[in-house]
């Protein structure tokens, strides 16, 4: 299995060295729950219901030689299911913002999907814009150019996907939780080396910023993240 930014579907037995929760969100119908087929299982499934509510599946990969385990949460894009809100944003430290690149309005909402998981996640959280269906070419409404002007006003990742090609799911995957990945470590670093002088640990020069263990789970107490 290939290490560094590598990661491939891991040995089970495994000791476990982080746990990640990452959060998918956006309309209904964008093929959040298909991104998350091709991640934890590859596969892909053409008649796809909506999703009820709250799921989550799990995929582990090796980063840098550690075991890092995803724990991906994929929810119902319809209004009705909005309440879950504050649960299902708690412990994230990444977020997959997905809309349809044949859909114009599944774009135009994603200022609403970042607004609130802005509000209930927190502030730290390493977010990528996910374009979904990018097979879809000829049918294509929202133009590249678009997305990345405003992954860039809004400091976010960006790649356009196709979860029925499987085209970018695993680099979008690998993208957000190497970042959360060398965040976490670049912090644990930073504390010890101040831990002699009193001084708090800092991430100088790095925009995200993950906070403490209420955010990255220990892989021991990895059960408290599966909170309804």
């Amino acid at each position: 299995m290939a290490s560094g930014g590598g990661g491939g579907y891991g040995d089970p037995s495994q000791k476990i060295d982080y746990v990640f929760k990452v959060v998918l969100i956006g309309d209904s119908a964008v093929g959040k729950s298909q991104i998350l087929a091709r991640f934890a299982r590859d596969e892909f499934s053409l008649d796809s219901k909506a999703t009820i509510g709250v799921e989550f599946q799990t995929r582990t990969l090796v980063i840098q030689h550690k075991s890092v385990k995803a724990q991906i949460w994929d929810t119902a894009g319809q209004e009705r299911y909005r309440a879950v809100t504050s649960a299902y944003y708690r412990g994230a430290v990444g977020a997959m913002l997905v809309y349809d690149i044949t859909r114009r309005q599944s774009f135009d909402h994603i200022p609403r999907w970042l607004e609130e998981l802005r509000n209930h996640a927190d502030k730290n959280i390493v977010i990528i814009l996910i374009g979904n269906k990018s097979d879809l070419e000829n049918q294509r409404a929202v133009p590249t150019e678009d997305a990345k002007e405003f992954a860039e006003k809004e400091g976010l990742f960006f790649l356009e996907t196709s979860a029925l090609e499987a085209t970018n799911v695993e680099t979008a995957f690998l993208t957000v939780l190497t970042e959360i990945f060398n965040i976490v470590n670049k912090k644990n670093l930073t504390a010890g080396e101040n831990e002699g002088n009193g001084n708090p640990a800092s991430l100088s020069g790095k925009k995200i910023v993950i906070p403490g263990p209420a955010q990255v789970i220990p892989a021991k107490n990895r059960l408290c993240c599966q909170s309804s």
